[in-house]
């Protein structure tokens, strides 16, 4: 078995979406990245990527690069599904932990979670994905940004 841990951060800014676990949720502000800036995919593919001894996905996705410019997050975790099965190993389960004051994230979980089965191969129930505040402490509390971050554990085929 393999475990694996991420952690991504995004700017909030006016002008750009909301996009967490590739669900659009309403909020004046937005993140802000070169592709859509869904920092719990993003933590996701770290956690995946570093269980498996592979490069972070700044290597295999950098900034700058057009082929990724405003791309969803969830082809980027398409790919990076193909490479832990062709590395030979399979997800048990994962767990994303998303920290932001506003906007209110927990009515989206469960649309999240469907969202993120089909393409990490397993059912709802062996994703955890929840949601804090940071108690108005940090740039999450000051609503500067939105980090996440995730936990995977992998077992060999």
């Amino acid at each position: 078995m393999r475990i694996g841990q991420g952690f991504d951060v995004h700017r909030l800014e006016e002008g750009h979406k909301v996009i967490l676990c590739g669900i659009e949720i309403p909020h004046e502000k937005g993140l802000v990245g070169w592709s859509d800036a869904d920092c719990a995919v993003h933590a996701l593919m770290d956690a995946l990527l570093g269980a498996c001894g592979l490069p972070d996905i700044g290597h295999l996705f950098p900034p700058g690069d057009e082929r990724y410019r405003g791309v969803s997050s969830l082809t980027l975790l398409e790919y990076v599904m193909r490479r832990v099965n062709a590395g030979g190993y399979r997800i048990c389960n994962c767990d994303i932990t998303i920290m932001a004051e506003r906007p209110k994230i927990s009515p989206y979980i469960d649309e999240m979670k469907k969202k993120l089965a089909p393409i990490l191969e397993l059912r709802s129930d062996a994703i955890g994905i929840k949601a804090t505040t940071t108690e108005k402490l940090g740039f999450c509390g000051r609503e500067e940004g939105i980090a996440a971050s995730a936990v995977v554990l992998l077992t060999e085929v």
